[in-house]
């Protein structure tokens, strides 16, 4: 008796490419129609796992982590340099849906850099910065600027310590004029010093004492004082 087999039924070849075009696990460079490039791991056609995104337009680069197609774990961003032309680090630290979140380093130029705790891409948290200048700031931030708790101290040793509010001084706070040996403690709004008291404070290893010394305000006769003032209470309680 004669054995008949049918034909294997041929795959479509759109399918075929389909599943092909389906991106997971790890894949070379993927282009973007505007020239933008990613080289790394993929999962259900979205960036995830380890990789590396270049944007054409501004030439950024991202090495790290992903999630769900947006950068979340720790992870690397460059930009290029204006002057040399290569490639140098601006951040480094952890991200959350795209965003800084956590603790990171951004670099703002050559000598002025934040390492602190992030949130949603600002400073939140606690955090130190160093300024062009030789300033430092280290303290409490909120919203990118410093606010709670801070203390700043200048280039030439100055400093002050106290509450801070919207990126100045606000609240109680001491500064300590340690180029000419003086501390003011009192309480500042937007920056000016309100009211406060300033005494001498290291004024023989000062660099630049001032002049006059400020003088010592106390009582010439406490006792008497204290005498007279007990004197008055019983004075009145006898009134009474």
């Amino acid at each position: 008796m004669p054995v008949s087999k049918c034909p294997k039924k041929s795959e479509s070849l759109w399918k075929g490419w389909d599943r092909k075009a389906q991106k997971n696990g790890l894949r070379r460079q993927v282009y973007a129609v505007n020239g933008d490039y990613y080289v790394g791991e993929w999962k259900d056609n979205v960036k995830h796992g380890k990789g590396t995104q270049v944007w054409k337009k501004n030439g950024a680069i991202y090495e790290g982590d992903w999630k769900f197609g947006k950068r979340d774990g720790y992870g690397t961003l460059s930009l290029p340099d204006q002057q040399t032309g290569k490639c140098r680090r601006v951040y480094s630290g952890w991200w959350k849906g795209d965003k800084k979140s956590g603790y990171g380093i951004q670099f703002f130029g050559p000598k002025e850099y934040y390492e602190g705790d992030w949130c949603g891409s600002q400073r939140s948290g606690w955090g130190r910065m160093y300024y062009s200048n030789g300033d430092i700031y280290e303290g409490q931030w909120e919203n990118d600027k410093p606010n709670g708790e801070g203390m700043l101290r200048l280039k030439n040793g100055n400093r002050y310590e106290g509450c801070w509010e919207r990126g100045m001084k606000n609240g109680a706070g001491r500064f300590f004029h340690l180029d000419h040996g003086q501390l003011f403690e009192g309480f500042w709004v937007d920056n000016m010093a309100k009211c406060g008291t300033m005494i001498d404070f290291g004024r023989d290893e000062a660099p630049e004492p001032t002049q006059f010394p400020i003088p010592e305000v106390k009582i010439l006769d406490p006792d008497g004082v204290l005498a007279e003032a007990l004197a008055m209470f019983r004075k009145t309680e006898e009134g009474d």
